[in-house]
């Protein structure tokens, strides 16, 4: 750290040493270990491509162009003096009214040489010693300063009497300067002190740009039109900041994102080392009550929340979001970019690919079941010898183990390294993984909701859809490179025929994962239509997954937002199924701590769940729904009630937000602020951030900003060393979270339960897979429904990710598309290569 590298001198022609020696500057430049670079060339290789290829931040010989400008311009603090030329200035002491002649000084040099001499009252010409007139000049002259020695045709006789005459040709720095000339070698020691210096200087920049810097955001302004467009125009009204600029804004330094596009950029988790001791900002959780069917808007409220603290409040704040998965964009909900005036942009570029992360999810989980396939086929046809010679071949006349099989014989107890020794027992162990096929867990994937896949079966395996797959769900809890290649090892696929469980590292494909995952592991940095921050990162769903975004993005963008900042992340479908598993899941792997928990609500929901007509995708709402009607809201508002009293359960405040749509009487807004109050949230607030942006949702951040100067008492809703599988299921969350009477276990479910407690797993927490549509597993059962048993058809094990998950009722892994898809609407324009029709 605080290195500083020289570029020197090798024997090739000049234009291959030019080439080399850029390439070298470039590769150097982007270093993070190299801080500052000097050069040390022939002066016949000084040009201006040369000295402008070095970063200005890492010129330590002040030469850049860009270092000379700011010299010119006198910005103090903000350049770096070329060593030569501060020597020679240092040198010469009272230059007011004296003239100084730079002869054979050209380029970068002279004009440093010039400024410092003329900001020192020096009057300053400059010639060639082959210059016209050079008797004449030299005489009138009181200061010589020459950038080669003095040819034997220029006689001494020629400078007036007194007249200080000093060399500082190119080579000074280099040492190659004579020796026996004083003037000479004092400039030549002073300008290595200075060079010197200016390490120091640079190394002390370093130091500093390594801290948290104060945001110099820039807010894009919005101009909100009545009626308000459709997402996609209003995305593409918007011109995004360049994300390289956005990064520099919020204090990334540009060795810390690898940008995609202009306005994607993955975000290096090297930043959480250099920010290891900055105090992290408050954390905010966006949950909702029990949705319709067309989703309450909580990605709307997260980013009209941050845009309301960042753009209006000037307040850090930052938005994690989860990647949108094909299936409901191209299915029946959209995309998951928000909305209206408060949505992430592009929107097209949010909803479709993103940085490929889920492609990289789908080919790593099918790799690994691949792996399976084909493991049971080779064991199935060959002997224990044959398998040995083939997992552990002669390479170039020398037989080895690869690291990842020297640890699958390590956990079998077999401590030798040399393949030659392993006696024929410990040979039939090692490439024998005996795995039972009807015990195979892991399912294939895709990222599109198609239904008939759920007919199709491989083997033992059918297929999910990719945010399913226990590979979204390490991505989203993992905290580092190495703890993320742990869990990918620990990820079971199957039980052997004793029982006994099967990994992805015994199959040894961990490395392989990992590599495939190695930057899908990085957040994605993108920015809100007010111009401020937000990063999207993993995507798994909340009702057949954990369904938050990734710890990584919340640390990250904990770290940048400073102590007074706010992180806003949010978690899938109602509070009883995303909120619950936040708690309960991530901010156990995370070890975070939320500080406030926003509960979003809707008039068009609570009317629902008081017993109005049943809501349907690409179906006109009902009258009730469009008319006032204060007697289903005050009957629906019993869920909303529920929802607070859960969040309850853990100790945290709860703001509710009430996303206002255009049909809402005030009447109606003001009785479920009421009943919302009085139902203990501590605060309720209508938001019209969808039509007004930022604007619309400065009340929510105010209250968000006075529930977090709240005393939190966070606390987890059971103990993962003392409640078993079954009492975390039932009593826990199936009692005391939905509202059950009790659960009713098949006998696959109770053989599951029972396994994975005698394999050692009895202490993972519980992710439930059930409907986000009803507090109960029968989606429509609305309100608060009650006494109900709550059927468990089977379990399921996430070891990898780190938790148990059942399924209720006849849960299903792979949607399916509606009677009318999104992607109806969907198009491209050949000639201008926009994208038309997302939401």
């Amino acid at each position: 750290k605080g290195s500083h590298k020289h570029v020197t001198k090798n024997r090739f022609c000049p234009l291959v040493i030019r080439f080399f020696h850029c390439l070298e500057i470039l590769r150097l430049n982007e270093d993070p270990n190299v801080q500052g670079l000097a050069l040390d060339l022939p002066e016949s290789l000084y040009s201006s491509k040369i000295l402008n290829a070095v970063k200005p931040e890492k010129d330590v010989d002040g030469l850049s162009d860009v270092n000379l400008g700011r010299l010119v311009r006198g910005e103090d603090s903000d350049y770096l003096v070329s060593p030569t030329a501060g020597a020679v200035v240092e040198l010469l002491e009272d230059l007011d009214g004296k003239t100084v002649l730079l002869v054979d000084i050209n380029g970068a040099l002279g004009s440093s040489l010039q400024c410092l001499l003329q900001r020192r009252g020096a009057i300053t010409a400059s010639c060639h010693w082959k210059s016209p007139g050079l008797q004449s000049k030299l005489h009138h002259v009181d200061v010589v300063v020459a950038g080669s020695p003095k040819p034997e045709s220029v006689p001494v006789s020629w400078l007036k009497p007194g007249t200080t005459l000093i060399n500082c040709s190119s080579d000074l720095l280099s040492g190659r300067q004579s020796l026996n000339n004083t003037t000479e070698n004092a400039v030549c020691s002073l300008a290595v002190a200075m060079r010197m210096q200016n390490m120091v200087k640079n190394t002390e920049r370093w130091i500093h740009s390594q801290q948290l810097r104060k945001w110099d955001l820039h807010c894009l302004k919005l101009q909100p039109l009545s009626p308000v467009p459709s997402d996609i125009e209003i995305s593409r009204a918007q011109s995004p900041k360049a994300v390289d600029v956005l990064a520099k804004e919020i204090g990334l330094l540009t060795d810390e994102i690898e940008i995609y596009g202009q306005t994607k950029a993955k975000v290096r988790l090297s930043l959480l080392e250099r920010l290891k001791d900055q105090p992290d900002g408050k954390y905010v959780l966006v949950a909702g009550i029990t949705p319709t069917p067309l989703g309450e808007g909580k990605s709307t409220v997260t980013i009209g929340l941050v845009q309301a603290l960042t753009a209006h409040l000037k307040i850090n704040s930052f938005a994690c979001l989860r990647q949108p998965s094909q299936g409901p964009t191209f299915g029946v909900k959209g995309g998951a970019a928000g909305g209206g005036y408060a949505q992430v942009i592009p929107m097209e570029e949010f909803n479709l690919h993103l940085t490929g992360d889920i492609h990289a999810i789908t080919a790593a989980n099918n790799l690994l079941a691949a792996a399976i396939d084909a493991r049971i086929l080779h064991e199935n046809t060959q002997s224990d010898k044959a398998l040995y010679n083939r997992l552990v071949p002669v390479v170039k006349g020398v037989r080895g183990f690869s690291s990842i099989q020297l640890a699958r014989l390590r956990r079998l107890g077999i401590n030798k390294t040399d393949p030659e020794t392993l006696t024929e027992e410990e040979i039939s162990r090692f490439v024998r993984l005996d795995i039972d096929p009807s015990t195979i867990t892991w399912q294939r994937v895709v990222d599109t909701n198609d239904r008939f896949l759920r007919k199709i079966t491989i083997g033992q395996a059918q297929f999910d859809i990719a945010v399913a797959s226990e590979i979204m769900a390490i991505l989203a809890l993992t905290t580092s490179l190495e703890d993320m290649k742990e869990r990918l090892g620990k990820i079971v696929v199957a039980n052997d025929k004793k029982g006994e469980p099967v990994t992805a590292e015994d199959l040894g494909v961990t490395g392989a994962l990992a590599v495939l995952m190695k930057d899908a592991i990085k957040p994605t940095l993108m920015q809100t239509l007010e111009g401020t921050p937000v990063f999207v990162h993993a995507g798994p769903f909340a009702n057949i997954a954990h369904g938050n975004s990734s710890i990584l993005a919340d640390k990250i963008a904990l770290k940048l937002v400073g102590e007074k900042g706010f992180v806003v992340t949010e978690a899938g479908f109602g509070a009883d199924i995303g909120m619950e598993k936040f708690f309960n899941i991530k901010c156990r792997a995370s070890g975070l701590v939320p500080s406030v928990v926003v509960l979003v609500a809707t008039v068009r929901a609570l009317k629902m769940h008081g017993g109005g007509p049943s809501v349907s995708a690409g179906a006109p709402l009902k009258k009730e729904y469009t008319e006032e009607n204060l007697q289903l809201v005050a009957d629906g508002c019993c869920n909303l009630q529920k929802q607070i009293q859960i969040t309850q359960l853990f100790g945290v405040p709860v703001v509710v937000a009430l996303n206002v749509f255009k049909t809402d009487s005030p009447a109606e807004v003001d009785l479920v602020c009421k009943i919302a109050k009085q139902s203990g949230a501590f605060d309720a607030v209508p938001c019209n951030h969808w039509s007004d942006g930022g604007r619309g949702a400065v009340k929510l951040a105010q209250a968000v900003e006075k529930a977090a100067n709240q005393k939190s008492s966070f606390k987890y809703l059971y103990s993962l060393e003392h409640k078993p599988l079954l009492e975390k299921i039932d009593t826990t969350i199936a009692q005391k979270v939905y509202g059950a009477e009790d659960i009713e276990l098949s006998p696959a479910a109770q053989s599951q339960i029972d396994r994975y407690t005698r394999q050692g797993f009895g202490k993972l927490p519980i992710c439930m897979a059930k409907t986000h549509l009803s507090l109960s597993h029968q989606p429509e059962k609305k309100g608060v429904p009650t006494g109900f048993i709550l059927p468990i058809s089977d379990v399921r094990a996430s070891i990898g990710a780190g938790f148990i998950y059942p399924l209720v009722g006849t849960m299903s892994t792979m949607p399916g598309l509606p009677t009318r898809p999104c992607f109806y609407d969907i198009d491209l324009d050949p000639v201008t290569e926009e994208v038309k029709g997302l939401f």
